[in-house]
């Protein structure tokens, strides 16, 4: 296996065993803001979450769809921790877009224990709405590198 198979394996794995990722956002006048949401991933190139419109990254979101993500696991030792950081635009699907998302949202959640969630759960009638990062870019910290020097990996490829 090469270097860069190891890294995208590695990538694969945090994003596919973790639950939760974070939004980097920023308002209209690029203050930024960071939000911890509960995700599913559908090939390493969609994250779905569902999100208050009301909440502070939804208006952010709003305002300007471009956001950084990171997801992480924050149990492990110091040093020894593996990232996934992430460039997207996020968008609210509609029509068969959003059941398909919802679709997947759903089954992530079942499959980790949470509930079936359907288009009676999604505003207007529901208080929350479906959102979609589009990732256009995946980095991973290589440990050849500097410290904080990131790789960047294409996680295109088949689940």
């Amino acid at each position: 296996m090469t270097e860069d198979q190891e890294l995208v394996a590695i990538a694969r794995t945090i994003v596919d065993s973790n639950d939760y990722m974070t939004l980097a956002t920023a308002d209209a006048d690029g203050h930024p803001w960071a939000s911890p949401v509960w995700y599913a991933p559908e090939a390493y190139r969609e994250l779905f979450w569902v999100s208050s419109p009301d909440a502070r990254h939804s208006r952010n979101l709003a305002a300007r769809p471009e956001l950084s993500i990171v997801v992480f696991d924050s149990r492990v030792r110091m040093g020894t921790g593996h990232a996934v950081y992430m460039s997207a635009v996020a968008t609210e699907p509609a029509g068969a877009e959003r059941e398909r998302g919802l679709d997947i949202f759903s089954r992530r959640s079942l499959a980790r224990g949470g509930r079936e969630w359907t288009l009676d759960d999604l505003e207007p009638s529901g208080h929350v709405r479906l959102y979609r990062a589009s990732v256009s870019d995946h980095w991973v910290l290589d440990p050849d590198l500097r410290p904080d020097q990131r790789r960047r990996l294409d996680l295109k490829e088949a689940r």
